[in-house]
This record gives structure tokens, sequence and C-alpha cells, in this order.
């Protein structure tokens, strides 16, 4: 079956960083792509960053460009989201998904992780 594990999340002081990662398991990554989502209290669910699994090909929303990596080790079918530079505004659940090809659309994926929660404060 195929599961997502997020973890990394945590509480971090603006302007400090946090690297999420996303472990894979029933299946290979090499053929899928992963994408990074988040959902803060009361708001809907937003793509934040995908890669792709052809060419590492990376896409990233423009709340997060110039912060944000993502990127992936195949060896360890996970993948993984620094973020640097954080911004109260961060604040949410991030959850990792994947499927066939890469979108920041979160209604175009079937299979999500649990989610992780990162915390920006003072």
């Amino acid at each position: 079956q195929v599961q997502l594990v997020e973890s990394g999340g945590g509480l971090v002081q603006p302007g400090g960083s946090l690297r999420l990662s996303c472990a894979a398991s029933g299946f290979t990554l090499d053929y899928y792509a992963i994408g990074w989502f988040r959902q803060a209290p009361g708001k809907e669910r937003e793509g934040v960053s995908c890669i792709s699994s052809s060419d590492g090909s990376t896409y990233y929303a423009d709340s997060v460009k110039g912060r944000f990596t993502i990127s992936r080790d195949n060896a360890k079918n996970t993948v993984y989201l620094q973020m640097n530079s954080l911004k109260p505004e961060d604040t949410a659940v991030y959850y990792c998904a994947t499927d066939l090809r890469p979108s920041l659309s979160p209604y175009e994926y079937d299979y999500w992780g649990q989610g992780t929660q990162v915390t920006v404060s003072s």
C-alpha cells in the first residue's frame, strides 16, 4: 500500500529554518511526482512545492520562492523541503502527496501523508 510519512516539523522563530522529510513506502519514488502542501487553521489547503519524477524539475508557489527548496533522494525514497527565512504566515500543517505528474493543486492528488505541524512564532 502507498504510504507517505512526513517528519521534521516543530516550533521555530521567525527567520529560522526547518527541513521537512517525506518518506515513501509501497512504491518506488523514481516514477512519481511528490508535492508539498500546507493548511493553516480556517484556510484551504494550498500547494507549496512539487518535484517531478522524470527530470527532477521543481515548482514553487510565489509565496515561498527564494526561501524554500524541494529535493529528492531516490536512493532513500525520500523527498525533502528545506525551509529558510521562515515567517509567521508559514505556520500550518504541512503534507506531502504523490501522483503520476507534478501539480501544485491539492485536488490532483489521491495519496497523502498524515502531516507535520510547523509553527513560526517568537
